[in-house]
């Protein structure tokens, strides 16, 4: 998908957005990092098709939003919080996305059953919200994701509640999950060790009005794990997407535009 030129302004007139342009690519494991406020989650809800451009546009699979749906162009979202039922067990909040399309009941629970399967709860299927942990309500929500099959997932600052054990945890399975369903992902965080260990690209933001700073690929092979994350190479891409998010910050950097590699 492509966002061109897109800006937000709330009608209280906050300027959220900043002209952004943001290309997708298929397949990728793309994070949008910035700062607390610098408008990650509202580009990432316009993504989402949850709010409109106050100017600009966006395309998803080359069309407007309504193509989106059909196989092969279906979209997900992931919230920073669980937003379970709580009411309802762990099958039926995520059999809740195919609940609302009427799909018949053996062709769901199927589904149902291999999404929960896939984040690992397989043996937790009729409990309560309640009765999990918070890193174990994130799984569901996940899987509810995950049950319609999508095609591009997006995530916003889903682990950001957790604590980091917890966290790391599931970055190694969000990635292998990434890599076992080929997803394209877009993942908002402000973790900067978050963003180099999950991606494949980083967009950097900067500041309230959002705009992009720089664009960073992180060439590194996949599956990643805790070698990685101790190496050097984890270290040099960590320090450039620090200096990038510090200077911007500190308006040094508006006008980046360049593609960034980091050593």
């Amino acid at each position: 998908m492509r966002v061109a030129h897109a800006t937000k302004t709330w009608p209280n007139g906050t300027r959220a957005l900043d002209p952004v342009d943001l290309e997708v690519r298929r397949g990728e494991f793309l994070t949008i990092l910035g700062p607390s406020g610098c408008g990650k989650s509202t580009l990432l809800h316009l993504i989402a098709g949850l709010e409109a451009p106050t100017a600009g546009s966006l395309a998803w699979w080359g069309g407007p939003f309504a193509a989106t749906g059909a196989p092969g162009r279906r979209l997900a979202m992931v919230f920073q919080s669980p937003t379970l039922m709580p009411w309802a067990r762990v099958d039926a909040n995520v059999r809740l996305p195919l609940a609302l399309q009427h799909v018949p009941r053996d062709d769901a629970d199927r589904a149902v059953a291999d999404a929960i399967w896939l984040v690992g709860l397989a043996e937790f299927e009729r409990h309560w919200p309640r009765e999990l942990s918070g890193g174990m309500q994130m799984r569901v929500s996940i899987a509810r994701a995950l049950v319609n099959r999508p095609d591009l997932l997006l995530m916003d600052e889903p682990f950001g509640a957790l604590d980091e054990f917890t966290r790391q945890r599931l970055d190694v399975e969000l990635a292998a999950l990434w890599r076992k369903r080929e997803l394209t992902i877009v993942f908002v965080t402000h973790s900067i060790h978050e963003a180099v260990f999950l991606s494949s690209r980083v967009a950097v933001m900067g500041p309230r009005p959002g705009r992009m700073i720089a664009d960073v690929e992180i060439d590194e092979p996949h599956p990643r794990g805790e070698a990685f994350r101790l190496s050097t190479r984890f270290a040099g891409y960590a320090h450039r997407l620090s200096q990038l998010v510090a200077q911007a910050c500190g308006g040094g950097l508006a006008d980046v535009g360049a593609v960034e590699t980091a050593p």
